[in-house]
């Protein structure tokens, strides 16, 4: 990333990944096991496909997400997080609890529930999968 607001570490990470668009694609790998374009656009939250494009890949230029070829179909392209992008993976869960506890227009689904119950199991379960992927 060029431009920071400032030194502060809250407002660079923010930098990197605080907005909505860049938190949602995040979560969709992580924890929704979407891996392609065609994928983020069917979530709930509806982004346009200029944004979509453009926080794909401001978070590919700074290392979150990788682009490959699909061994599946050589004419579409997934995306996986990186290592550096797997070490959100606290950050998500956090934030979701977070939402889920303070927001009752915001209930807990399946993770949710578990992640009342064990958050570091869940934690530790979701890093085994998404190193898995990296690998």
């Amino acid at each position: 990333m060029e431009k920071t607001r400032s030194d502060c570490p809250i407002s660079c990470s923010l930098d990197v990944f605080g907005d909505k668009w860049s938190l949602l694609i995040i979560r969709d790998i992580m924890l929704r096991g979407k891996l392609s374009y065609s994928e983020f656009l069917e979530s709930e939250e509806k982004i346009a496909t200029n944004i979509l494009a453009n926080r794909l890949s401001v978070l590919e230029a700074e290392n979150i997400l990788v682009k490959r070829v699909s061994p599946l179909n050589k004419s579409k392209y997934i995306y996986s997080l990186t290592p550096k992008g797997i070490d959100l993976l606290p950050i998500v869960i956090e934030i979701m609890d977070w939402g889920a506890k303070y927001n009752a227009n915001c209930p807990r689904r399946e993770v949710g529930k578990k992640i009342k119950k064990d958050k570091a199991g869940v934690i530790k379960e979701f890093y085994a999968k998404l190193k898995k992927q990296f690998i």
